[in-house]
């Protein structure tokens, strides 16, 4: 370990270097005016945590699996040589240390890793390949027996209940069914992280991760039906008055309710400050009308925690407050029985289980004491602090539907023959394989560090923006290398892969934009000028 130790003190230099080229740029520029440059140097320090994450992960082991620190070697050598030739923040989108003027730092970082660098990984790649071929993985351990019990729990869980249907669900795009949820209420799912006093388990974001990532495996609809429930828990336990903690945490805990989150809006996206739906008193209800979109499970939830403008006067955020608005559970003939409420279907590629709508608010009522935490223009700030949470779940989201792309090309490629042998023995297939793994396990990493640091109770929003701007990244180059291996197949609706594809592309967008994230990252680093 100590090659890479070395490696990743020179990587961190190199990270240090464009820090202070981006802080003398943003000394005389706007942020915005500077995006590539910031967005870019956002993804040099991600690849450096996710490099720190990795060599903390492989010298946790203490070289009990081998695998390890093959899986370690070839992350370092792929990030490295990104960093030093180009990062890709897109498809089409390379960054390269000449885009933040660091020619020179990007040479000298290459003189100093040369030896990594320079080196012939094809044989390692094959034989991470063959070790995937033959059974094994890399350690996933978190050395902590309770933790290892939780995913093993989920793990089977998901392979019965999960994995053998969810392909089906998907394209008939049903609901996730009833007997499902209950099961995953049962397991505990709904209240990982909501107090034991109301009802829930109590546990960390990291075991959160965990649950969230092996429900994703199956199926990233199972994975993500917690997510409003983790969001509408955090939201309500942080910032709710104790009247609204005892009546809501344990229904949501126990899955009694189904909560939704209602905060987009057409035409607004990001920016939460020109949200247009209304909320104003009147006796003793609140009368809501505007528009959302892009809402997920809206029709079979039981809570909508609503985002609206109840100070029409205060301008941007300051206007904002949340609301928990409870609503009738629709069904397929009446998705939305709610007087003053109605909603249409978005058909979508992926992300199916929940679905998505647009929905329509015209006067409709919620009760007077709906208003979270009593207090009005609180609601940015309210939705602000469960940021955090949301993108490090969706982080693991994407761990899940990573791992279960490599998972199907895997399978694919050890049951497909041509000319005579399975195409595992490829080694363009034995590549896109190892680089595979390679990639799930640095997003799995840096997505438990994100975890961990939120248990340790700091702010994280940088963090959590670079779990999910890497994971997300994972997921997706996972998913198209698996159909690539899948080959004219792996374009038929009749096999998985197809879908898990589609699933894994709404990850670079919701829970803030890969581009939101890296936004995040460089200004919360370096700051700036607006």
């Amino acid at each position: 370990m100590a090659d890479l130790r070395e490696a990743l003190t020179a990587a961190q230099a190199y990270r240090a270097a464009a820090e202070a080229a981006l802080a003398e740029r943003l000394a005389h520029a706007p942020i915005d005016r500077e995006q590539r440059a910031a967005h870019g140097f956002a993804w040099v320090a991600t690849t450096v945590a996710a490099l720190e994450a990795v060599l903390s992960w492989c010298e946790s082991g203490q070289d009990s699996n081998p695998l390890d620190a093959k899986v370690a070697a070839l992350a370092f050598a792929e990030g490295i040589g990104q960093l030093v030739g180009g990062l890709p923040m897109g498809q089409n989108e390379i960054f390269r240390p000449a885009d933040l003027g660091l020619g020179a730092e990007a040479r000298a970082f290459a003189d100093a890793c040369a030896e990594l660098l320079d080196a012939d990984h094809a044989a390692v790649r094959v034989d991470v390949a063959m070790a995937l071929a033959d059974g094994h993985w890399p350690s996933e351990t978190l050395h902590d027996a309770d933790l290892d019990s939780i995913r093993d729990q989920f793990r089977r869980f998901t392979d019965a209940e999960i994995v053998p249907h969810a392909h089906g669900w998907h394209l008939a795009n049903d609901l996730i069914p009833d007997a499902t949820v209950q099961a995953m209420a049962d397991l505990g799912t709904f209240g990982v992280c909501i107090p034991e006093e109301f009802g829930g388990l109590g546990l960390s974001k990291l075991v959160m991760c965990i649950v969230t990532e092996e429900l994703s495996r199956g199926w990233i609809g199972a994975g993500s039906l917690g997510t409003r429930s983790e969001i509408a828990g955090e939201l309500i336990a942080t910032g709710g008055t104790d009247a609204q903690k005892a009546e809501w945490l344990p229904k949501i805990a126990s899955g009694e309710i189904l909560p939704t989150a209602v905060f987009t809006e057409p035409d607004v996206g990001s920016d939460l400050g020109s949200l247009q739906t209304r909320a104003r008193r009147e006796g003793e209800t609140w009368v809501i009308d505007g528009a959302k979109t892009w809402i997920t499970h809206a029709a079979r939830s039981d809570l909508m925690t609503l985002l609206a403008r109840t100070v029409p006067d205060a301008k941007g955020y300051a206007g904002l407050s949340m609301l928990l608005v409870p609503k009738p559970r629709g069904t397929e003939s009446d998705p939305f029985p709610a007087a003053g409420m109605s909603g249409s279907e978005i058909e979508v590629l992926g992300y199916r289980g929940m679905r998505e709508y647009a929905l329509q608010f015209d006067a409709m009522h919620a009760p007077a004491d709906a208003l979270l935490g009593g207090v009005e223009g609180q609601g940015f700030k309210q939705l602000m602090r469960t940021f955090e949470g949301a993108r490090i779940q969706t982080a693991a989201r994407a761990v899940g539907v990573a791992r279960r792309a490599l998972e199907l090309g895997l399978d694919y490629a050890l049951n497909r023959k041509q000319f005579g042998k399975a195409i595992v023995h490829f080694p363009r297939v034995a590549d896109k394989l190892a680089m595979s793994l390679v990639d799930f396990v640095a997003a799995r990493e840096l997505s438990y560090a994100a975890a961990r640091a939120k248990d340790g109770g700091k702010r994280c929003d940088i963090e959590a923006g670079m779990a999910k701007l890497l994971a997300a990244r994972a997921a997706w180059s996972n998913a198209d290398a698996s159909l690539q291996i899948h080959g004219g197949n792996g374009y038929a609706l009749e096999y998985e892969i197809s879908r898990v594809l589609c699933d894994a592309r709404i990850l670079n967008i919701f829970e803030g934009a890969a581009e939101i994230q890296a936004q995040v990252i460089a200004r919360g680093l370096v700051g700036g000028r607006n």
